[in-house]
């Protein structure tokens, strides 16, 4: 059984302003429209609870079921206007109108829906069994017995209690009620809603903490009424009814569906929304009918093919009727060997307009030869057979993860080589999930030869052009010398400098500021060290990856954390003048928590010499004015080096500390608890204030560099997607600053590249917010938003003259005003116009409404690439999705239309296959076309030569197994599609030159 993690309250030491429960919510709207959810906790029996049938926990992702399938499937088949001109004739061949048989026009078109379903079905099925994966997997559910249970996720009903152990995803939307640890908290991992790496800290009530185990739940009984089902992931309003009392809930007690439960060993929660009511699914939109252009320009391309019969058929219903009419003169019969005295209203001299229209219905049925039914079904196969040739391309097989890619649909092949904007998630996209310590700054002198994936290729770049490195810059044949090392095993840690690795810090001239350095990082954290009992190795588990890294990092310097209770802070440190490692303590005083609006995190401890020590460590932009006076030694050289590695794409963080003095902690510390225990509305302003005034007159130590590890291959890959022509937009649920930092590692953004931030981070709006009044709020948000869209765009305007290259980065709650009506438009051309665009904190509905509007404002073929939950609505916006089978989950491969393994497959996916697919399919289009004209006019000179007596110039036998059976085969079009020599890949990826949006000879001549 999981143990509970005793003596460690977080909640005592923490401010915790991440987790309290805003008071500016408005809970009286509970109980009217919109917030009418009534949810009985453990409350089987109970009758009004069975009334309320809330749906299960199963969750589908198909586009079809048991139900819709022939239905919907034929709506499909007859959306192409090549169908519905032949279930016209099939319906008419049985009359005596009909040139053929009906069995002759009947089968193909039944063989050619039916197989065209049959494919649908069984491309949708695969998206069922792996919905059945997810239904199927298990959780602990408490039982009328009185003890918890392994049940399906697909059994879970909105009530139930259920237990969720470390590395599970949590299976609906629960109510946190207790965990391992006594005050309830519990670590959340919310990669897979908001793609963000870092840790969220969760903490149920105090009510209902001591819930914590089995026998605590045998008379727990709950009464929750919260808001209905809504896609807002990070609000919530509700209340708990628990002993007679209400309790306030607010986001923080709740733990969303797809969210991971992390550094924590259990949680005990109820269920309060199941299956598509989670906030997760609310987001999701359903699966889309997606057509391709090709597609969409054949329809009109039958339309012309018809207009043509149609004129041809009038042509000769006009000849036949005059020459009927002919046969009847002064009371006889010119013809008279066709009998025209016995012949029907089809033939009858003496009504030839009557008979010339039964004429003109007989021609469109015999000139049908000009609508290529059988080219919908060679399209299909061929279709298939590239989706083969895509997933057995050993060049995008990943062979660490045995994933190879993977075409969900064969729809969209051909849409691979239209693609004009990417628009693509970050993380676990374009990054791999882990940092990396780099570099750093001490003291201004910068340690660290590791080398950031931009410099590797500049380096690469150099030895390929010089092949003797003796004219290249020393510290680039520094780099290029570290490409042949061996790398350090350690997970985390790219660090390698001889001057301080090794115990070797001791013997450098500001070997006290590097012990302090370390110090910070080793100490400044909330991580939790995690002893492996067979190694002995010690791991950490922490809020984000750049905490584990700093301690990595600290003990690799010699300042290994090995301990945490709830007070103290314990490490083996390196001691300076005996060279041996000692074990020294620190008394944990005050965690001073990390925040985007703070950004920076700081630690009071006690250390065993009785000082006080404030340990920070935060952005640039509010470190370096938080420093004293005589702090400042260092501070030019530190700029220089936080410069050169923003350059290089790495993150930074500036390392400070100062010593307090008893009286000034303890005056502080008064104030600081009263504006921590506070319950008035301006709690949060008060702990900001007390914070801020103790983390002033810092003494700087150095700089951090940490580099978010790319995908292998990314840069590159970009590189070569612009080139190509292709833009590129990033939409992500990280802050501004991590995205901006990744979008310079991965070429997305360059040096020299304006950026045009638009943000509500204002003064104005922000004293507005305190105030709370919402429609004042909005409406100043609103012209804010519209004011910095027109600057941007005047900006833009004027930098065309000089070239200047623009970046448009633009956070959630912006973007939220950008995509209304009136400003959908501006926001758009903004974005068209700039280089690269950056879209922050997004949630994945605004993913799903910002891909919609570049699909619809521009009218050209949009991709979507994402890897998590949060990623689905915008796959399944955009033309084409495409899903990264990486470490979030299968969600958004089951949502997308091919699936890869890494983003670097994405250029050979596009500027190879999709090359490949749509020239081989364009051609084939053209060729059946021609195919098809070509015999349709010699049955016209066939009736020109018999009197336009439409009668078939072929036995209907003859043209059923040749048009129908060998043309179905695709034989003769794919056989023409491969005949001609395709670009080779290494003279696509070579050029990368942009798709040619239009049929195309192998000569590049235009196809009208």
């Amino acid at each position: 059984m999981p143990r509970r993690r005793k003596g460690i309250q977080f909640s005592r030491i923490y401010t915790f302003s991440c987790i309290r429960s805003s008071f500016k919510e408005d809970y009286s709207q509970i109980g009217q429209s919109g917030y009418s959810r009534i949810v009985y906790c453990n409350d089987y029996e109970n009758p009004q609870a069975a009334s309320l049938n809330y749906g299960k926990n199963y969750v589908s992702t198909t586009k079809y079921t048991m139900a819709n399938f022939i239905p919907k499937s034929l709506f499909e088949q007859f959306r192409r206007v090549a169908n519905v001109y032949f279930i016209v004739v099939a319906c008419v061949s049985f009359s005596p109108l009909a040139p053929y048989r009906a069995v002759s026009v009947v089968v193909p078109l039944t063989i050619v829906i039916g197989a065209t379903m049959a494919k649908e079905a069984v491309e949708d099925w695969r998206r069922k069994k792996q919905d059945i994966e997810v239904n199927n997997r298990k959780v602990k559910v408490y039982g009328n017995n009185h003890a918890f249970h392994q049940t399906k996720w697909k059994e879970l009903r909105v009530g139930d209690l259920v237990k969720v152990e470390k590395d599970e995803f949590f299976p609906a939307d629960l109510l946190l009620l207790s965990s391992s640890y006594d005050d309830g908290i519990c670590y959340v991992e919310t990669m897979n809603l908001d793609g963000e790496t870092n840790l969220k800290l969760k903490q149920g009530l105090g009510v209902t903490s001591a819930l914590r185990d089995e026998s605590s739940f045998h008379q727990f009984k709950a009464l929750i009424k919260c808001e209905d089902p809504n896609e807002h992931l990070y609000s919530f309003i509700g209340s708990l009814n628990y002993d007679e009392i209400h309790h306030p809930l607010s986001p923080q007690q709740i733990l969303l569906r797809d969210s991971k439960l992390r550094n924590t060993d259990y949680i005990y929660g109820v269920v309060i929304f199941t299956g598509h009511d989670t906030k997760v699914m609310q987001n999701a939109t359903d699966p889309p009918s997606k057509r391709s252009n090709i597609e969409r320009k054949m329809d009109k391309i039958i339309y012309v093919l018809f207009s043509i019969l149609v004129f041809i058929a009038s042509v000769g219903s006009v000849f036949f009727g005059f020459r009927t009419k002919e046969d009847f003169s002064n009371g006889r019969f010119k013809r008279w060997y066709l009998r025209p005295d016995d012949s029907t209203a089809l033939f009858d001299p003496r009504k030839a307009a009557l008979a010339a229209f039964f004429h003109f219905l007989t021609c469109l049925m015999l000139y049908g030869y000009f609508i290529p039914i059988s080219l919908y079904v060679s399209i299909e196969i061929v279709k298939v057979i590239q989706s083969i040739f895509i997933n057995c391309d050993q060049e995008m097989y990943f062979e660490e993860a045995d994933k190879p890619a993977q075409a969900r649909t064969s729809n969209l092949n051909e849409e691979l080589g239209q693609v004009h904007t990417i628009l693509s998630d970050k993380t676990g996209t374009l990054t791999c999930n882990s940092m990396e310590f780099l570099k750093c700054s001490i003291a201004g002198i910068a340690y660290g030869r590791g080398i950031t994936i931009e410099e590797d290729a500049m380096a690469r770049r150099i030895k390929d052009d010089k092949p003797g490195l003796q004219d290249s810059p020393s510290h680039i044949r520094e780099h290029i010398n570290e490409l042949v090392d061996s790398r350090t095993p350690i997970k985390g840690f790219n660090f390698r400098d001889e001057r301080i690795m090794n115990g070797q810090w001791v013997n450098e001239p500001q070997s006290d500021v590097i012990q302090k350095f370390s110090r910070v990082l080793a100490l400044c954290h909330t991580a939790i060290p995690e002893v492996d009992n067979e190694s002995g190795e010690i791991s950490y588990e922490a809020e984000s990856p750049d905490e584990a890294v700093f301690v990595i990092a600290a003990k690799v310097l010699g300042f290994e954390f090995y301990k945490r209770t709830q007070t103290s802070i314990s490490l083996h440190e390196l001691d300076s003048n005996t060279g041996s490692r000692v074990d020294r303590s620190y008394k944990l005083l005050h965690v001073l928590e990390f925040s985007s609006s703070r950004k920076r995190m700081s630690v009071i401890v006690r250390n065993e010499e009785n000082q006080l020590l404030l340990l920070c460590k935060g952005a640039d932009s509010v470190m370096f004015e938080r420093l004293a006076e005589d702090g400042r030694m260092f501070e030019a050289k530190t700029k220089d080096h936080i410069s050169e590695y923003a350059e290089a794409g790495l993150r930074t963080l500036v390392i400070a500390y100062r010593e307090l003095g008893e009286e000034e902690y303890r005056i502080w510390q008064e104030e600081f608890l009263k504006a921590k225990n506070s319950v008035s509305a301006d709690r949060d302003s008060m702990v900001d204030a007390a914070t801020d005034r103790i983390e002033r007159g810092l003494i700087l130590l150095g700089a951090t560099a940490v580099e978010d590890k790319l995908q292998k291959g990314v840069p590159e890959c970009i590189e070569k997607l612009a080139h190509a022509g292709i833009k590129i937009w990033v939409l992500t649920g990280d802050k501004m600053e991590t995205a901006v930092n990744i979008g310079y590692a991965c070429s997305l953004l360059r040096q020299g590249m304006k950026q045009i931030v638009i943000t509500l981070d204002s003064p104005e709006i922000n004293a507005l917010e305190k105030e709370g009044d919402k429609e004042a709020i909005a409406k100043a948000s609103h012209e804010s938003i519209a004011k910095q869209i027109h600057e941007g765009k005047s900006q833009v305007s004027s930098g065309k003259e000089s070239s200047v290259a623009f970046a448009l980065v633009i956070d959630g709650n912006s973007l939220a005003f950008a995509l209304m009506g009136n400003l959908e438009s501006l926001f758009l051309d903004l974005a068209i116009d700039c280089a690269s665009v950056i879209c922050c904190r997004s949630s994945p509905k605004q993913k799903a409404l910002v891909t919609r509007l570049v699909k619809m404002g521009t009218r050209k073929t949009t991709l979507a690439i994402g890897d998590g939950a949060n990623d689905v609505g915008m796959l399944q916006e955009a033309d084409i999705g495409v899903g990264i089978s990486g470490v979030e989950g299968m969600q958004a491969v089951m949502s997308s239309d091919f699936a890869i393994s890494q983003f670097c497959f994405l250029e050979r996916l596009l500027l190879v296959h999709g090359h490949w697919c749509y020239r081989r399919i364009a051609m084939m289009v053209c060729y059946f076309f021609y195919k098809n004209m070509t015999f349709g006019f010699t049955l016209f000179c066939f009736e020109a030569y018999t009197s336009f007596s439409g009668q078939p110039a072929y036995n209907d036998c003859s043209l059923f197994y040749i048009k129908k059976v060998f043309r179905m085969s695709s034989l003769d079009g794919f056989a023409y599609s491969l005949g001609f020599s395709m670009e080779s890949a290494v003279l696509l990826l070579s050029s990368s030159s942009p798709p040619t949006p239009s049929f195309t000879r192998p000569s590049g001549e235009m196809v009208v």
